[in-house]
């Protein structure tokens, strides 16, 4: 039995590859499979257009573009902020205390 072939999707572009790798990594985590695409074109930048050499992020299933987005574009963290032992206050998104290195606990 054959399967439909879907269409991929882009759904991040950087011209900072960890970046596009992180975000990769973040959708494997909830099971959202990706792809990286124009990995080593930033050697061809100045040949070619800039825009054209940034490395790219496609979903694979084109049905999970919108718990990507969820999950790579939201912009605040839920929850309060947290007061560290050494008296610094941080958002709700941080674990851990920027200025003593301590985790939140």
């Amino acid at each position: 039995m054959r399967r439909a072939v879907l269409a991929l999707k882009r759904i991040y572009s950087s011209f900072n590859l960890a970046a596009v790798h992180h975000a990769k990594n973040l959708l494997a985590t909830e099971g959202i499979r990706a792809v990286v695409r124009n990995e080593y074109l930033s050697s061809a930048m100045g040949d070619l257009p800039p825009a054209e050499c940034q490395a790219e992020l496609w979903l694979l299933d084109p049905r999970d573009a919108a718990r990507a987005e969820e999950l790579l574009f939201r912009r605040q963290a839920s929850g309060e902020e947290w007061l560290c032992g050494c008296g610094e206050r941080l958002g709700p998104q941080f674990t851990q205390c920027w200025k003593c290195g301590a985790y939140r606990t």
